[in-house]
């Protein structure tokens, strides 16, 4: 305890130091960064021609062992190269030679990758379990548009140990809908899985590659002979080194497909494709909310994929079983509004970002967790439903959505929801759209009557040359008994170029505005925000490779004018060439509380506006490297009072195969009205035992509750989300419940993949 208390002086005393410097030390320094000469080889994406490749009909299929310099198959092919850096040295050539052959049968595309490298030795491996993060190992990853639309794909990807990963970019991974919502994936949705077979190989030229992606995992238009937009990237993790084939300017990715290069002549079937996924389950659960004794349940159900169109997909689902989905994270609420859990069950997420409107984590007006997920996260049974998303027409976009939840006692009634979506892509990355979000219940209302919510939206996106972007919605609902002030609105224009990023928006949200099958963090209030950031790459100082400064400004008003909250930040970040990191931060905030409420058990904030100065950092060494560490603080006032908040996480890794990662959150709190402390532990295990099969470990602590959750998952893949799970779930409630209780699940699932292709 003596320790702590040290620390936590030593951390308010730098704290006051950063704080004392911000307004004459922080604020010239990011005026002084503004100006300071960045490297501007970046540009070279504006000037060279769009690069374009040709698809190679292949007399047979490529023997999938990754070794593409040894197949017959992809001999006298050939393929595209001439990678272009956009870190470290942007609009330079890659340092490293990669080809790219693309050839393809009548079922499938097919994707023979060589990355040359004049060190084998220096290649990074970090992870080998599907969907693991591309980023801090050495990596290709490739961005398919079939439907020409120039706003959205779906990207696959891998390493040397051969992983899978896969997934979907919508409106060019700028947050979902065209307002920005994310909730149900957002503009990238690594959730996203599908069916296709990747191997890799390592030898003294390098590493290589051979990707099977079967046509039935993409959508495309009509026609024999098509062109798709397509790009490819490399990482070279030891350089800290990331290449495109069709060059990008420094502040975009991959996501960015309104600038991908073209491949010509695929021959695609015109076929229709059926898939459907059986499940059994057997589940044994004891304790918790249960009656006493142990509790067996099995259960079957499946999901189905029929290919409408080679653009529209309908997808099926009867008695929807979500128990392989890693459970969510713990999180402790510190304020006074809404916390925010993402969507990760796989039947929802397809084209998740063709359905989102509003302002992401904010005010979407549909959030799929609302269907089949109560409160405190409770698992509500789904009867089953249907969804059709895809395009029709040049550009016309759709997706509909029908799902229906059963009854349970003292938790939900049977509700029916629908989803009606339909947006109509534009040239120059601009688009238009409706939606409507209808929830109908079973039970009526002996006061209301019928027991229903509606949302009706509309939004629009308008691109202005290759720099600004302009994203507009609006929304009203329908609920009995909620008459009036039930509108919302948001618009937000952003500018982004080499070296600028900025940005303003304005919303506001009326006091009955109900989105139920949506998520509002709070109600009734009018927004405004506005940033910028400047990307500064000096050609030699400190071996930096980037500097970052930059602000920005949001703040919540009631519609009487009431200041409830804003929020001023100003920071630097520093990011050096070996990979470490620096963040230099410092807020300004106010909370104005109008209605008292309790922070914690015991410890209530009263009425009353509260401004406070904190200091904001954080550090992190290089996250490729097998031990990595990343520390983030914030340490300030809070609420009338003082807060210490340090979170470090901690990551070790050994080869591929073995991964963990130890995140602490903790926060000292002293306010007028009592001290607390709030400790939150997480610790991840995983090892792969090849990249289709793993064992994960999942052990989070919540210290103010008292409660520890365990989550134990073995999964052997078949393909995509198919394949055999066994899950142990357990949680230990003992600080919420006297006397203590401890809930046990053991689950076993299996399901299979069987598919027709006609």
């Amino acid at each position: 305890m003596v320790e702590m208390r040290v620390i936590k002086k030593k951390a308010k005393q730098i704290a006051k130091q950063i704080i004392s410097s911000t307004r004459p030390g922080l604020m010239a320094l990011a005026v002084l960064l503004v100006w300071v000469p960045g490297i501007h080889g970046q540009e070279l994406a504006s000037r060279v021609v769009t690069p374009t490749m040709s698809a190679h009909a292949l007399a047979s299929a490529p023997t999938l062992d990754g070794d593409v310099l040894n197949d017959s198959v992809w001999r006298g092919l050939q393929p595209a190269s001439g990678f272009w850096q956009v870190r470290p040295n942007a609009g330079q050539p890659s340092t490293q030679r990669t080809e790219v052959t693309i050839g393809y049968t009548a079922d499938a595309l097919y994707i023979g990758m060589v990355a040359y490298d004049d060190n084998p030795a220096g290649i990074i491996v970090a992870d080998s379990r599907r969907d693991s993060s591309l980023n801090d190992t050495d990596s290709f990853q490739v961005i398919i548009d079939g439907l020409g639309s120039r706003q959205g794909g779906f990207i696959f990807g891998t390493n040397p140990a051969g992983i899978e990963y896969d997934g979907q970019v919508a409106n060019e991974g700028t947050g979902g809908g065209f307002g920005g919502g994310g909730g149900t994936g957002g503009g990238f949705n690594l959730n996203w899985d599908t069916t296709w077979v990747v191997r890799s190989a390592i030898g003294a030229y390098g590493w290589s590659a051979e990707m099977e992606i079967p046509f039935r995992s993409l959508r495309y238009g009509g026609g024999d002979a098509q062109t798709w937009s397509i790009n490819f990237q490399r990482n070279i993790r030891r350089n800290n080194e990331v290449a495109y084939w069709a060059p990008l300017d420094q502040q975009y990715n991959l996501n960015r497909i309104s600038e991908a290069g073209f491949i010509q002549g695929i021959q695609v079937p015109q076929r229709r494709n059926l898939l459907i996924t059986p499940y059994v389950l057997s589940q044994t659960q004891r304790g918790g909310f249960l009656p006493n004794g142990t509790h067996h349940d099995e259960e079957v159900g499946f999901d189905l994929k029929y290919s409408v169109t080679s653009s529209l997909t309908l997808d099926a689902t009867y008695n929807t079983d979500f128990a392989q989905v890693e459970v969510d994270d713990l999180q402790v609420n510190l304020d006074r509004f809404s916390l925010f859990f993402p969507e990760k069950r796989p039947f929802f997420l397809e084209n998740a970002g063709q359905f989102a409107i509003g302002s992401p984590r904010e005010a979407e007006m549909f959030f799929s967790r609302r269907i089949g997920v109560g409160a405190g996260g409770a698992q509500i049974p789904i009867d089953g439903g249907a969804r059709l998303t895809g395009q029709i027409g040049e550009g016309t976009n759709v997706g509909l959505l029908r799902m229906r939840t059963e009854s349970m006692s003292g938790v939900a009634e049977a509700n029916n929801y629908s989803v009606v979506r339909v947006s109509q892509d534009l040239p120059n990355r601009s688009a238009v759209g409706f939606m409507y979000v209808e929830r109908d219940g079973d039970t009526p209302s002996p006061l209301l009557g019928n027991d229903n919510n509606k949302t009706y939206a509309i939004d629009g996106r308008w691109g202005i040359g290759n720099e600004t972007l302009i994203n507009a919605w609006a929304a009203q609902t329908d609920t009995p008994g909620l008459n009036g002030d039930d509108q919302a609105f948001g618009v937000t224009a952003s500018y982004s170029d080499e070296d600028w990023d900025v940005s303003g928006g304005y919303g506001e949200v009326q006091a009955n505005f109900n989105p139920e099958v949506g998520f509002l963090s709070r109600r009734d209030y009018r927004k405004l925000n506005a940033s910028w950031l400047r990307r500064i790459r000096p050609d030699d100082l400190w071996n930096l490779h980037e500097i970052r400064p930059h602000m920005n400004y949001r703040e919540y008003r009631d519609p009487d004018g009431f200041l409830e909250s804003s929020f001023f930040h100003t920071d630097s970040h520093w990011e050096w060439e070996n990979g470490w990191e620096i963040h230099t931060g410092a807020n300004l905030t106010r909370e104005g509380v109008k209605t008292p409420f309790q922070i914690v058990s015991g410890v209530t904030v009263p009425i009353g506006s509260y401004n406070h100065e904190e200091a904001q950092l954080v550090f992190m060494t290089d996250q490729s490297d097998a031990l990595s560490l990343n520390v983030q603080s914030r340490i300030g006032g809070f609420f009338g009072g003082d807060r210490v908040n340090l979170e470090p996480t901690v990551r070790y890794r050994i080869g591929e195969k073995f991964n963990s990662q130890l995140t602490w959150s903790y926060s000292d709190v002293e306010l007028p009205t009592g001290d607390f402390t709030v400790n939150l532990a997480r610790l991840r295990l995983t090892y792969s035992f090849t990249p289709s099969i793993s064992l994960q470990t999942l052990v989070q602590y919540n210290e103010r509750d008292d409660l520890i959750a365990t989550n134990l998952r073995f999964s052997w893949l078949q393909s995509a989300n198919s394949g055999l799970y066994l899950v142990y779930n357990e949680i230990d409630d003992s600080g919420l419940r006297a006397p203590p209780e401890r809930a046990r699940e053991f689950i076993i699932k299996y399901s299979y993949i069987f598919d027709w292709f006609n």
